[in-house]
């Protein structure tokens, strides 16, 4: 059976999007530009978010103090190694929020990466109190001759969790964000956790048909994972009841019944998240790697005979 998104695989995946739109691989390269982020510079309050630290996501190459030129080359190099008839690259602007600075010093950092042999667009991370319109411009402007992406710390259509984690803006936020980046002709992108403090599963599974009412590209889905050193690590050893950390065949079961009510041409980036270990709070849960999860999920779909938007209600 070929699907909506136009190859056999039970949902629509990132790797097939991309060979699609490019007609072949194309890597993703880090970069740490230096930036804050608006709830830990006290811009909207301090701290940051509740689950956050950064340095468990960063590849060793990606350091502030290097420039994002060569970040992008040690990224090149590095990643050459392992797909070594890959040579076109996205340059990902990935910790913090890479929005949260004075356009001109955005449009330096931006115009470094693409002006790097090799790089043909950007993905840029950022929240949606970070935006405004003449960023949104700008980045209009670049996506008319770059492939360009915009990817929002969605986390939680909640208000109640966002207060909880402190997130430091509300879901209303984020739909303005989405909807004012996408009538630019920007693509746009969505992170979500599932597992947040005070969360059912039901409520969980609700935001199904909350994500497929927004005019998202692309979205990321995380298992909620305790990383040390944070706010949640503490709140996590005090009240661990409060808290839903999924065991591997529960979640793969989540993540199948969930997709089935998304809407379908929304490309799946990632189905869950991975943290070192030696970041973690307690030992990893799962065994396994995320391409064994991704296999897992994959084969769970096809005994159940379930696919991305098989239940989505607006049939499209």
């Amino acid at each position: 059976m070929i699907y909506p998104w136009g190859h056999k695989r039970r949902f629509n995946a990132y790797s097939e999007y991309f060979r699609s739109t490019f007609g072949h691989r194309v890597q993703k390269l880090s970069i740490d530009a230096g930036f804050s982020c608006p709830n830990r510079d006290g811009t909207v309050g301090t701290g940051g978010c509740t689950y956050c630290n950064s340095e468990a996501f960063n590849p060793s190459y990606c350091q502030p103090h290097k420039s994002v030129t060569q970040q992008l080359n040690e990224g090149i190099e590095f990643h050459s190694k392992r797909y070594r008839r890959t040579d076109q690259y996205l340059a990902y602007f990935q910790p913090y929020s890479n929005t949260h600075a004075p356009l001109q010093h955005l449009q330096k950092l931006y115009e470094e990466a693409l002006h790097t042999p090799g790089i043909v667009g950007l993905v840029i991370g950022t929240r949606p109190d970070c935006v405004d319109e003449r960023k949104l411009d700008y980045l209009a402007k670049l996506s008319e001759e770059n492939y360009v992406i915009v990817e929002y710390g969605i986390e939680s259509c909640y208000d109640k969790t966002l207060k909880r984690i402190n997130r430091g803006h509300t879901f209303a936020d984020t739909v303005r964000a989405l909807e004012e980046t996408a009538q630019r002709g920007i693509k746009t992108g969505g992170h979500m956790i599932f597992g947040l403090p005070g969360e059912t599963p039901g409520m969980m599974m609700s935001e199904a048909s909350v994500l497929s009412e927004l005019p998202l590209d692309t979205v990321k889905f995380h298992q909620l994972q305790i990383v040390k050193d944070t706010i949640m690590a503490e709140e996590y050893i005090n009240r661990p009841e409060e808290f839903k950390l999924f065991e591997l065949d529960e979640y793969l079961q989540h993540m199948a019944d969930f997709l089935t009510l998304l809407r379908p041409d929304i490309v799946i980036e990632r189905i869950a998240g991975e943290v070192p270990p030696a970041f973690l709070l307690e030992p990893p849960r799962w065994k396994i790697r995320y391409d064994q999860v991704l296999q897992k999920l994959e084969k769970l779909m096809m005994e159940q005979d379930l696919w991305q938007g098989k239940s989505y209600k607006n049939k499209m």
